[in-house]
């Protein structure tokens, strides 16, 4: 099937091309009159049959997948040719797409006079070639100014030299832009191939359609070129389409998956109303291409830009926060944001500005997109605005990742079942922008608001369920023991500390002090499965059993760990002090309803701050003589930063730590005998499913020094690890009561 490329310029849905006369007659080099009629003739009995034919097959709901292919556009080449590698938008990338559709059988190759009867007989046996155009001056300034138009046509005129010296000074930076000779007649055909390509999907010329065109558009502005692109081609191509068919095409989607936000698209329709804009792309907090504008004014492609006055809502932003992604995350990012919205907004007609350097293979992009993914979203996509679906190719530089994926594509606008294929998982950090889209996307959407909640609009009197818990915690911990929370100073901590820290009274005057430091309760809820709300009853707190001694004489069993933790060292003369490190500090100005917790660097600033305050104001200053440190779960990490930012281990008797996560080394530059102390006077029991466990080389690191007095614990999480070593804890902790501190350990235990 793969055979020479017919020329289709001007012929009318590919089957006639007037340029291609037949036999003249030609007498001395001129056409007869008789013979010019003849012609004419022919092209007006063609254009009447193409008519029947389009008819006929609407009659039976059978129309084809159009095509919009020309060679010519391989003419845009970088007049800045040299030694080294080609430029990335290489003219073959839309030979190897149409000579992959050929070789599929997917676009006629043979005679012509052969696929009129084929078409009547089979119409969506091929796909419908729709021919290539140049673009009108008018056209193109539907979207751009007449300067912008003029700068491009400009190219033609200049001379080889200065379109070198052009190029050479455009490709770099933002502007990533390369110009040649043939650049404005590659970029006519380009805009004038994709409004031909809407127009007949609009028209009902064609179900849907495939534009293979180049150089792509979505980075060019209203006034300036950019990122390969010289002509905006989608939006000329809707724009056309809304002003040409105002009745049946004026609402439209523009789904835009190149790896690269489409910043030209977003910014020329950013206040309009009937064009939703929808982008997948790498963000990478504004360091991926094309990253911020050098106006701050003028949006870039963060999650938060919904566009603006009638057109607020119109613009959907799911910006990755890194390369990397792959089927899982579009697929998730198909599912939960853009078909619903898609669905809810109804559009006429759907536009897909196609790159494909998201695909697996493409070095640019970075991404693990496969061919049967795009399959499924072009399956989906199709099933919106009647299946008129119109794609149009942006970027794309692996010529395989790119042709493969375009058939795949191609197949499905066709008929073909997309291929099965397993739902991978998504990456949290993919998880958490689709649920930061979801509520940015609430106010403007009704399918986005279910389980979203608007903090503004709650009001001043609501406050963080971490907060309310703890302060349940000090009331309890109040009326059983007085205790009281501790003054912290520090505005930044001030909000959520208020009652985290809590001290027994008399505090200052105890010579047995307990300073423990822990998790917050867990929180687990079971939501309403119709409106995903949730009711008091069927929320709990499970609160981290800080140490259980229920083997003791006493009448606590359990209650909540702390409580219990807090009698025994009560009733046995200990002062307490009990700090709870939130995962996230309350500020007053938060209006995100979903915050994820601090990463590794934040929580280790939170607890510095707070363990290095709680030293220096009050326990450097109490009298106490035998001071124990107890860290539990993640904010164990307070026992660390605080051994190593204060000198402070000849005032401590001994520490206690539970651990399921990081192992935290305890190491100082200025003191060399820190990790020695910690040897000789921790324990710090890890869980037996620790992943330092599992490998016999890490098993050894971690009975180094630094890391203190190691032990295995045969339990797995904190609750039993706790339980199971409570007597153990207990003792450690009676035997070093008014014990010398020190100890030297030996080269075997280093």
């Amino acid at each position: 099937m793969e055979g020479e490329d017919h020329s289709m310029v001007d012929a009318p849905n590919g089957f006639v091309d007037p340029q291609v006369a037949p036999s003249t007659g030609k007498e001395n080099g001129h056409a007869s009159s008789k013979d010019s009629t003849n012609v004419d003739m022919e092209e007006d009995q063609a254009a009447d049959e193409t008519d029947e034919l389009i008819k006929l097959m609407r009659r039976r709901g059978l129309l084809p997948t159009g095509c919009c292919y020309d060679d010519r556009m391989k003419l845009h080449a970088n007049a800045d040719f040299g030694p080294s590698p080609h430029h990335p938008e290489d003219p073959r990338r839309i030979e190897e797409i149409m000579k992959i559709f050929k070789k599929a059988g997917l676009v006629f190759t043979g005679p012509d006079a052969e696929l009129r009867d084929i078409l009547r007989e089979n119409p969506t046996k091929y796909m419908w070639r729709i021919p290539a155009r140049d673009a009108t001056k008018q056209e193109v300034c539907t979207v751009h100014t007449p300067h912008h138009y003029d700068w491009v046509k400009g190219l033609s005129g200049m001379s080889t030299r200065d379109l070198r010296l052009l190029s050479h000074s455009l490709d770099q930076g933002r502007a990533s832009l390369y110009v040649g000779g043939m650049s404005y007649e590659a970029a006519l055909l380009a805009a004038g191939g994709c409004v031909e390509t809407c127009k007949n999907v609009a028209a009902g010329q064609v179900k849907n359609a495939f534009a293979i065109i180049r150089p792509p558009g979505h980075h060019a502005e209203y006034d300036t070129p950019m990122g390969f692109c010289l002509f905006n081609n989608v939006p000329i191509g809707a724009k056309v389409c809304q002003n040409e068919y105002p009745d049946t095409c004026r609402k439209i989607l523009i789904l835009d998956w190149d790896v690269h936000h489409g910043n030209g698209v977003q910014n020329i329709f950013y206040e309009e109303p009937n064009i939703l804009y929808i982008s997948l792309h790498v963000y990478d907090n504004g360091n991926f291409y094309p990253g911020k504008p050098d106006n701050p004014m003028i949006p870039d492609g963060d999650l938060d830009k919904v566009g603006d006055g009638k057109g607020r809502g119109k613009n959907v932003n799911i910006g990755w926060p890194s390369q990397g992604m792959g089927d899982g995350e579009y697929l998730a990012a198909f599912q939960k944001i853009v078909m619903p919205i898609a669905h809810e907004f109804n559009p006429d007609m759907v536009i897909i500005s196609a790159g494909f350097d998201a695909a697996d293979g493409d070095e640019l992009g970075g991404c693990f997109v496969t061919p049967p993914c795009y399959a499924h979203m072009t399956h989906m996509l199709m099933s919106l605005a009647g299946g008129k679906v119109a794609v149009c190719l942006e970027g794309g530089y692996n010529l395989k990742a790119i042709s493969q994926s375009a058939l795949a594509v191609a197949k499905t606008l066709m008929g073909e079942p997309p291929p099965k294929m397993d739902m991978p998982p998504i990456s949290k950090e993919a998880a958490r922008v689709l649920a930061k889209v979801q509520a940015i996307q609430a106010p403007y959407w009704e399918c986005m608001r279910p389980g979203i909640i608007d903090i503004q609009e709650l009001g001043d009197n609501a406050a963080r369920l971490h907060d309310v818990v703890r302060g349940y915690q000090r009331q309890t911990l109040s009326e059983k023991f007085g205790m009281v929370p501790l003054f912290i100073q520090r505005e930044a901590l001030f909000k959520s500390f208020e009652n985290q820290v809590l001290v027994t009274p008399g505090i200052q005057t105890k010579k047995k002090v307990m300073f423990i430091i822990h998790d917050p309760p867990e929180l687990v809820a079971m939501p309403d499965i119709i409106d995903n709300s949730v009711e008091p009853h069927n929320g709990f707190v499970v609160c981290p059993p800080v140490i259980s001694f229920k083997y003791i004489n006493t009448d606590i069993q359990q209650l909540d760990g702390v409580t219990g933790y807090v009698d025994w060292a009560h009733k046995n003369g200990y002062g307490v002090l009990d700090a709870n490190v939130p995962h996230y500090i309350t500020r007053p100005e938060d209006i995100d309803a979903y915050t994820p917790r601090a990463d590794e660097k934040a929580l280790q600033r939170q607890i510095l701050d707070l363990v290095c305050y709680i030293w220096d104001n009050y326990l450097q200053l109490y009298e106490v003589e035998d001071l124990f440190i107890i860290g539990v779960g993640s904010a164990y990490l307070g026992v660390k930063v605080l051994l190593t930012n204060r000198d402070c281990k000849n005032r401590i008797a001994g520490v206690v730590n539970f651990v399921t996560g990081n192992l935290r080394p305890v190491k100082s530059e200025t003191d060399p005998d820190l990790s020695s102390w910690y040897r000789n006077n921790s324990l710090v029991y890890v869980a037996n499913d620790h992943a330092c466990w599992n490998d016999n080389e890490l098993a050894k690191k971690v009975l180094k020094r630094r890391f203190g007095n190691v032990k295995k614990s045969p339990q797995i999480g904190l609750s039993r690890m706790m339980e199971a070593h409570a007597k153990d804890v207990h003792e450690f902790i009676i035997g070093r009561l008014s014990e010398e501190q020190g100890g030297n350990t030996t080269e075997e235990e280093r």
